[in-house]
């Protein structure tokens, strides 16, 4: 299946920010609900475990993912361990709910990062979860060379896979918004009522899911990507799919070597 870059909504810069802020929700909401990358929590370990601060720095974070069930599964094992929100369009609302969960652990930058410029002072490992499909290859390089440059670790983690499986899967995410929403925190009435009367965000979520799985990367388009990358032997990198009970996970880390 050919990798097609269309847009999505919550990319567009004139697209209501409340109505992003909702859909990152839901997506935070589903990832912390059904545990979506426990299965890469060994690699999450590796990479925090190669920072000498034991920081992680979440780019694109949306609603923060599914780092509160997976910071459940790392504080154990790792100790004074810290996690910083940021996003070009931070939803501050959902970053203050996730630092709420768990204040000893959780960060935010209430600023814009761009998540191909990360600014020095921001030093861990870097994550982005879901989120890397958003960039062109070019973009999406310069992420990749943004890290090696800092020699900082970098994992980036995607709940989907480029192929008609996770097509028709997205094709019942409406229902998954309308059972879901009642329970997403913080509670709002227009959020009810672009879901239930205007169901602006279940379709919403509809189109940018189906465009999400044909932007995701491929392991191989990765693997090339990575060779494209300036100085890339001075990482260590590993490319692949995890297998989960309940979905699979794309996957690419990379820790300098020492």
């Amino acid at each position: 299946m050919r990798r097609i870059h269309a847009f999505e909504f919550e990319d567009l810069p004139w697209f209501p920010k409340n109505l992003r802020n909702y859909g990152t929700d839901f997506l935070q909401f589903g990832a912390n609900a059904f545990d979506m990358y426990k299965e890469v929590t060994p690699l999450l370990l590796k990479g925090v475990q190669s920072s000498i601060n034991h920081t992680v720095i979440d780019i694109a974070s949306g609603g923060g993912g599914g780092l509160v069930k997976l910071s459940e599964h790392l504080k154990s094992r790792v100790q004074n361990l810290r996690i910083i929100l940021s996003d070009y369009y931070p939803n501050i609302a959902a970053f203050k709910t996730t630092k709420a969960k768990q204040p000893d652990i959780f960060e935010y930058i209430d600023y814009s990062v761009d998540a191909r410029n990360i600014p020095p002072h921001l030093q861990g490992f870097r994550t982005l979860f879901l989120s890397f499909h958003h960039f062109r290859p070019k973009d999406a390089k310069a992420i990749l060379q943004n890290a090696v440059d800092n020699k900082q670790a970098i994992g980036i983690f995607e709940a989907q896979q480029r192929d008609f499986k996770n097509l028709i899967q997205r094709l019942f995410s409406p229902i998954a918004v309308l059972l879901m929403t009642p329970f997403i925190k913080p509670f709002t009435f227009d959020r009810l009522l672009f879901t239930y009367l205007i169901p602006i965000i279940p379709l919403f979520v509809l189109w940018d899911g189906i465009i999400s799985v044909l932007r995701t990367y491929t392991v191989s388009e990765l693997e090339q990507m990575i060779g494209e990358v300036r100085n890339y032997t001075l990482f260590d990198w590993e490319v692949g799919v995890a297998k989960g009970s309940s979905n699979d996970v794309l996957y690419l880390l990379a820790v300098p070597l020492k």
